[in-house]
């Protein structure tokens, strides 16, 4: 199935759908919905009050007299649980990793890298968001390993995955639909982020979304795709993993690692700067310490851009 790469909501099988924000760049995620009757999940809420106001309005128009029973959050970054707050008569679920993690990942995250004195490349990431008046919402359903949930007459397998992009990460199964939604585990047509780690559980994550054999697949960011594209992202995380190490084993930095990435092997990969922050996450585990940490592999990101868009990389 071929769907459309632009904001909307597309309908993907019967009764169910994804709510598609049509750009890659940072802070514009996906969202799913899967109907029974009167009956809905969804999945994710967005990074700011308006963009999920927004999507609940075309829910609304595309799908009329649907009651948001359920919600379930992929993981605890912002841009998909902080409109929460918008669905709160929902039940809210999560994996217990990501619950407990949003409790430190409130919108006042944001804070230092909207600041004045902040180097304006990152602040540039996220200036164009607001994340006035929020209050951030919890889930109020948790649980590790697997839980079903049951829409209407439909069943929905939700499938802990983490820690690999985020400490708590699941993806959503619709069985009767042959839809996954797979949340940041997979990012289609550009480079994801891999802010915990381990690599080869993303890796694992990835097999583990092929052998349900769903057809379609929505992922935290970019257009829907199926089968060839999480291979795909499966192929980009094995060779970031081999050069990280590599460059590793050569006692170079995650910065110089990322100048020599392959990037012609991905040259369709939109936001190649981020492959520095995945080699920091190939690097932190073989440190076995914890370093280097987000905030200087973040510097060392825009440096990497400065880097690519000159044309300068090895």
């Amino acid at each position: 199935m071929s769907v459309p790469f632009t904001t909307g909501v597309h309908r993907l099988a019967p009764e169910t759908f994804a709510y598609v924000q049509g750009s890659r760049a940072t802070g514009y995620s996906n969202a799913g919905l899967v109907c029974s009757g009167e009956e809905a999940l969804l999945v994710d809420t967005l990074y700011t009050l308006d963009q999920t106001r927004q999507m609940l309005s075309a829910i609304t128009k595309a799908v009329p007299a649907t009651d948001i029973c359920w919600v379930v959050n992929t993981h605890q970054d912002g841009d998909h649980w902080w409109g929460n707050q918008l669905v709160g008569d929902a039940l809210i679920v999560s994996s217990t990793a990501a619950a407990r993690r949003m409790r430190e990942a409130g919108p006042e995250t944001m804070e230092p890298f909207l600041a004045a004195d902040t180097d304006p490349r990152l602040r540039a990431y996220l200036e164009a968001f607001d994340f006035s008046g929020i209050t951030p919402t919890y889930p109020t359903i948790t649980f590790t390993g697997e839980m079903e949930l049951t829409v209407g007459s439909r069943t929905v397998r939700l499938i802990e995955v983490g820690p690999a992009h985020t400490e708590g990460d699941v993806i959503v199964h619709v069985p009767d639909a042959g839809v996954v939604y797979a949340g940041d585990i997979l990012m289609f047509g550009g480079h994801g982020v891999i802010h915990s780690g381990p690599v080869g559980n993303c890796i694992r994550a990835c097999d583990t979304i092929l052998d349900l054999g769903a057809e379609t697949v929505v992922p935290g960011h970019g257009p829907v795709g199926g089968k060839s594209e999480v291979i795909r992202v499966r192929d980009y995380l094995e060779r970031v993993q081999a050069h990280a190490t590599t460059a590793h084993q050569q006692g170079k930095s995650a910065l110089e690692a990322a100048r020599e990435f392959g990037f012609d092997e991905f040259s369709g990969f939109a936001n190649a700067e981020r492959v520095v922050l995945n080699i920091g996450a190939v690097y932190r585990e073989l440190n076995g310490d914890g370093t280097p940490g987000m905030g200087p592999l973040l510097h060392q990101m825009v440096e990497l851009k400065d880097t690519l868009e000159a044309g300068e990389t090895a």
